[in-house]
């Protein structure tokens, strides 16, 4: 039987350097937004880059993460 997958939701990660470690390795923190399902993968980076023009940390990495359910 084919499996059906139907798309349940859209993240939206961004990872940032909040400092250094003694050793001089970067320390990264990240955060998880729920995002439209149906935005553009250009619209997402828009608003990250956006958002990231009101932090204090550089902005490392921009991932979008879909979530699908799978069912027969």
């Amino acid at each position: 039987m084919a499996v059906i997958s139907s798309q349940t939701d859209s993240v939206m990660v961004l990872e940032v350097q909040t400092g250094l470690t003694a050793t001089g390795s970067p320390i990264l923190s990240s955060r998880s937004i729920n995002v439209k399902a149906a935005a553009t993968d250009q619209d997402i980076f828009d608003v990250a880059t956006a958002m990231q023009a009101l932090s204090d940390y550089p902005l490392i990495s921009v991932k979008r993460e879909n979530h699908f359910d799978l069912a027969e």
